[in-house]
């Protein structure tokens, strides 16, 4: 089944709820070769198979979002020549260890690890109690051209867990594929923002362009908005650069740090006041969830901000949300 998603991208989803049991691995595997990579795979138990995925698809780019219960996927010679992918995939282990079989080699998958391998060469990889992960693929000839035309022969292991400052770019990266999989953005930056990240991350640490800097400072922001004591100071050190450079950065783009900070508090607020499942949650909450101290400055700011405080805001969409229940 395809969605709307950001304009240049192509949305689907799969999950075997309501499918029987016996068909399961059959359909799933007929939609991970027709939106992600043409897998063999089996199940590790007589468990009936649990698995869904989101699929966003961008000119050159996919990205995707997988849950599933034991199992072992299997790319072997004989499987890619008959399914062959021409890409690279970044898989990013958010939840189940995992074991990566390729040739030559053998490697054992944490959360918070991810792997980058050429997947028409042959792999196996299993997951005993189930796994949640991220995928993003990237065609053999852009990989090729990121890395200055060196093919990809054996995997590339790398943490992506936030509190690593030296991983700060496969954060950023990972936090933008999982963005881009929740909420719309726009396709054209998405897609160039995930190519900077991934260039610095095979180039190392001396890599790293104002794009890849400015799309990490900006990951760190949204992923730290509810924190109070989150500054231009504290970004600037969690990207690694100058907080003069990342002033520079940011008004390139016409604002700075803080006001960019400032900006995404306000709008968050604003999702949180409209939003019905939020209704019991007390003003003074919401503000201090979006990194505000004060409920009177928040109020003043939101005001000068929207035109409308934000009690006026809730009472607006509590209204206009009694209104439709009333319709339906």
């Amino acid at each position: 089944m395809t969605s709307e998603h950001p304009p240049g991208a192509k949305a689907l989803r799969f999950s075997t709820d309501g499918i029987p049991s016996v068909n399961r691995v059959h359909l799933w595997e007929h939609h991970n070769a027709k939106a992600l990579i043409a897998l063999d795979i089996r199940t590790m138990d007589e468990q009936p198979l649990q698995a869904a995925e989101i699929n966003l698809h961008f000119p050159s780019l996919k990205f995707a979002s997988v849950r599933g219960s034991a199992q072992v996927v299997e790319r072997n010679e004989a499987f890619i020549r008959r399914h062959p992918t021409n890409s690279v995939a970044v898989f990013f282990a958010i939840e189940g260890e995992a074991f990566f079989y390729y040739q030559g080699g053998f490697e054992s998958l944490r959360p918070g690890q991810a792997v980058i391998y050429d997947v028409d060469r042959p792999f196996m990889r299993g997951f005993s109690r189930g796994l949640r992960e991220m995928v993003l693929t990237i065609p053999h000839e852009d990989y090729l051209e990121i890395t200055g035309g060196r093919p990809l022969t054996r995997p590339i292991i790398f943490d992506f867990r936030e509190e690593q400052i030296a991983n700060r770019r496969a954060f950023a990266l990972a936090r933008l594929v999982s963005d881009a999989l929740s909420r719309p953005g726009d396709a054209e930056s998405t897609e160039a923002a995930a190519f900077e990240l991934l260039s610095a991350i095979l180039a190392g640490d001396r890599s790293g362009t104002g794009a890849c800097h400015l799309t990490a400072a900006r990951s760190y922001i949204t992923e730290h908005l509810g924190d109070t004591e989150l500054s231009v100071a504290k970004v600037a050190f969690a990207v690694g650069i100058s907080e003069r450079h990342l002033a520079r950065l940011f008004n390139e783009t016409g604002t700075s740090a803080s006001a960019y900070i400032f900006e995404l508090r306000l709008q968050l607020a604003r999702r949180l006041l409209t939003d019905q499942r939020e209704a019991r949650s007390s003003i003074a909450t919401l503000a201090g969830r979006c990194g505000f101290a004060s409920q009177a400055y928040f109020a003043r700011a939101y005001k000068a901000r929207y035109a409308v405080t934000p009690s006026m805001e809730r009472k607006a969409a509590l209204t206009e949300g009694a209104k439709r229940l009333i319709l339906h």
